[in-house]
């Protein structure tokens, strides 16, 4: 390999690199929530104050991150935002040794503040160090590394920190002298000490990596554009841009619901191992991305990927609040030849939405910021990170839900009007390029 390749392939493998931390760090929640609510002794709506406080930052840091990022440059940006996220990994110790759910919400926040500058970064970046034609599959290829991370971070979490779940089990607990249950769990908590504090070193230790890489600046076929200066450049002027925005928000919540919320509706249900369920739902992911990488542009445009994936999406959540609670039938049928313990077809459900999620985000980026200058993308960037705040308040209404209705399974109601949405933006929205001709439409 010559030197040029070499060059041009550091970059890569380091954004790879990135997104696998993000998927990482981002899908422990979902081994996180059912810990916590049994650690800290929380209610269905105070356990999934753990995606609000995690993802209200992309709503409430996205632009100020931006702005930063467009004076620092993409190379300083992600070191700062990686030496964000070890801060946070950090905060995770006193929380861990006070059990103060507080703290750990606080951590949390942190953890996300770094995260969205990295996000705003790296989604961008690779959007265009190639053809927009083929921007989902660049995309679809980083997502199989943080939706893989996704399936190995619940497996570590469960093996280094609650192998022993059932030692936990509600009723044993209840039966303790307060005591000694506080104890137990103080002991619970405690167990989260070593593991982000070498987070925390890994973080450090990538930062300093990306300052020693040669990560240049991407140049794009439309950074010489300039605005127009007539008030019709701006982003708000621009209706895929918007409507993106308002469509991934809409869909992150539906994609952290789906993998969140499955451990505690495993629990729920009797699934022994529901600490690893979020393994699952990623799992299903990395399959859609290979799919996605495999067909599109080939078979599918990206604009009919998006069509099918909405409509799966409409169809399991049909299935899944109608589905009997006790059946396993599917899995059995499906994969009773692997020998892993069953769980009904209702939480089967739920994992499946990771199959229909695989390729909306990668689809969204690229449609929704066709057509910007570079100077536009650093503020639509920002604009689709913001929409990663849906991610904190979904979840939060399933959860509310749930309590209200003291039912689960009829929570998931609340994804329907989510692939709704998407449907329409596959169809019609992507379109649009001004707000008044809404027959204006652009492939």
């Amino acid at each position: 390999m010559n030197k040029t390749n070499l060059s041009g392939l550091v970059p890569i493998l380091l954004i790879g690199g990135l997104f696998f931390m993000f998927g990482f760090i981002t899908w422990l929640n979902g081994s996180l929530i059912p810990f916590l609510q049994i650690a800290c002794e929380l209610n269905q709506v105070q356990a999934y104050l753990v995606t609000l406080a995690f993802y209200i930052t992309y709503a409430l840091t996205a632009l100020p991150m931006s702005a930063i990022l467009f004076r620092t440059g993409y190379k300083n940006g992600l070191i700062l935002g990686l030496f964000i996220m070890a801060v946070g990994s950090l905060i995770f110790i006193p929380a861990a040794l006070w059990r103060t759910y507080s703290i750990f919400l606080a951590a949390l926040f942190v953890l996300g503040t770094g995260l969205t500058i990295l996000q705003t970064a790296v989604n961008p970046y690779v959007v265009m160090i190639g053809p927009r034609e083929t921007a989902a599959v660049r995309i679809s290829i980083m997502g199989v590394l943080n939706k893989g991370a996704g399936v190995i971070a619940p497996l570590v979490f469960t093996a280094f920190v609650f192998s022993d779940v059932a030692q936990f089990d509600e009723a044993r607990l209840a039966l303790l002298e307060p005591a000694q249950r506080g104890l137990e769990l103080e002991a619970l908590s405690a167990r989260l000490i070593k593991p982000y504090l070498m987070l925390a070193g890994l973080l450090l230790a990538l930062a300093a990596y990306v300052w020693l890489s040669p990560l240049p600046e991407p140049a794009d076929e439309e950074q010489e554009k300039t605005d127009a200066g007539d008030g019709k450049s701006g982003i708000l002027h621009q209706p895929q841009l918007v409507l993106g925005a308002v469509t991934l928000f809409f869909y992150v919540g539906a994609e952290v619901i789906a993998g969140d919320t499955i451990g505690l509706f495993g629990k729920e249900t009797g699934v022994r191992n529901f600490s690893e369920l979020t393994s699952y739902t990623m799992g299903f992911m990395v399959i859609g991305y290979v799919l996605g990488i495999l067909a599109i542009p080939r078979w599918l445009s990206q604009q009919k990927a998006l069509t099918v994936s909405a409509t799966l999406g409409i169809c399991l959540v049909l299935l899944l609040v109608n589905a009997s609670a006790e059946s396993s039938v599917i899995w059995n049928t499906l994969f009773g030849h692997t020998g892993v313990s069953p769980i009904p077809d209702v939480v089967l459900y739920v994992a499946l939405f990771g199959l229909s999620n695989a390729m909306v985000w990668p689809v969204i980026w690229p449609l929704a910021l066709s057509g910007l200058n570079r100077k536009q993308i650093h503020t639509g960037s920002a604009l689709l990170i913001m929409a990663i705040g849906g991610g904190a308040v979904l979840p939060l209404i399933y959860g509310a839900m749930a309590e209200y209705l003291q039912d689960l399974q009829s929570a998931y109601w609340v994804m329907l009007p989510c692939y709704l949405l998407i449907l329409l933006y596959a169809v019609k929205g992507h379109k649009l390029k001004q707000w008044r001709d809404t027959g204006a439409a652009k492939n």
